[in-house]
């Protein structure tokens, strides 16, 4: 029987704001210590900040207590492994290399099977938390993310990707049915992260060129280029969810009236809408029909973009 699952994360001091709100809004709690224990089964790939999910099967007050536990472990012939791992911030117990190896092995004897320490089919950590001993089946982030810094085409100001993926992340917490919309897509950027897990999400662009872009970027990665040229303010239909990163560079520069206008135009056809911004609009946020929910500021040295989760 499950216990649940821990999921370790780590993140710079740059985007710890942007990691608390990811993990936030995906699990319903404040993350701290470094992990996170939840009932929620998630990919922890999906995630630019989630390191490990480890499968909780058992706990105990000792190492030794798990070595009896594991015992119950089935194998099915597959080679495995065991790792100690531990939450980036939790102080509540620290080993060093030969500790951590000297746990490895106590609980990895125990286990009937044959071990492999490169190249093994099975994962399995130990991880003391809280000075609670526990024991999982382990998957590690498989950061796809990085991948998709090689595109094609690209622009200056787009979003990197790691923020690219967080945002559809705040956006999109649950993925299941989910029907989505990039109305200023760029070259295409939220668009591959979020079609990479799975989502449901269309982009438009008033730019053609940005549009062209957008396409050859998501064909290089093997993704459907549903990407269409046209003015946001003209959308129809209904979306669960929007990500609008607000144009602001020098060919882009748009009127509070303007900015007020596509307000009002996502308000339209989405329930749930997050926006990336450089500039304080507050006012223009709430006079377009919404409810700021949640938030955080993403610095880049001295450049600052605004996430901002609305209702």
């Amino acid at each position: 029987m499950k216990l649940g699952y821990v999921y370790t994360y780590a993140c710079h001091e740059d985007e710890k704001d942007l990691c608390q709100l990811e993990l936030r809004v995906i699990f319903g709690i404040e993350p701290a210590n470094g992990y996170i224990e939840s009932s929620l089964y998630m990919d922890p790939s999906r995630s630019p900040f989630i390191k490990q999910r480890v499968s909780l099967l058992f706990s105990g007050t000792s190492s030794a207590e798990l070595a009896e536990q594991v015992t119950a472990v089935e194998l099915n012939e597959a080679t495995f492994k065991v790792v100690y791992t531990e939450a980036e911030w939790d102080a509540s117990v620290k080993l060093d290399f030969e500790e951590k190896r000297s746990v490895e092995r106590e609980i990895g004897w125990q286990i009937q099977g044959k071990a492999d320490m490169r190249t093994p089919e099975r994962t399995f950590a130990v991880i003391c938390l809280d000075n609670r001993w526990l024991f999982g089946e382990c998957v590690s982030n498989k950061a796809i993310w990085l991948a998709h810094k090689n595109k094609p085409q690209n622009y200056s100001t787009a979003l990197n990707t790691r923020l690219a993926r967080a945002v559809v992340n705040i956006a999109i917490p649950q993925t299941e049915g989910i029907k989505a919309i990039d109305p200023c897509c760029g070259i295409g950027t939220v668009l591959i992260e979020a079609r990479s897990m799975g989502i449901d999400m269309v982009g438009y662009d008033l730019n053609p060129l940005a549009v062209i872009g957008a396409r050859a970027n998501l064909a290089h990665f093997g993704l459907e280029s549903n990407v269409t040229i046209g003015d946001m303010r003209s959308i129809q239909g209904s979306f669960d969810a929007a990500i609008l990163d607000l144009p602001y560079n020098l060919c882009s520069v748009s009127s509070p009236e303007e900015q007020l206008e596509m307000l009002q135009s996502a308000r339209g056809f989405a329930r749930r809408v997050v926006i990336v911004t450089i500039e304080a609009m507050d006012e223009l946020i709430i006079n377009a029909g919404f409810m700021i929910q949640d938030r955080c500021i993403v610095s880049k040295g001295s450049f600052l973009r605004q996430v901002i989760v609305c209702i």
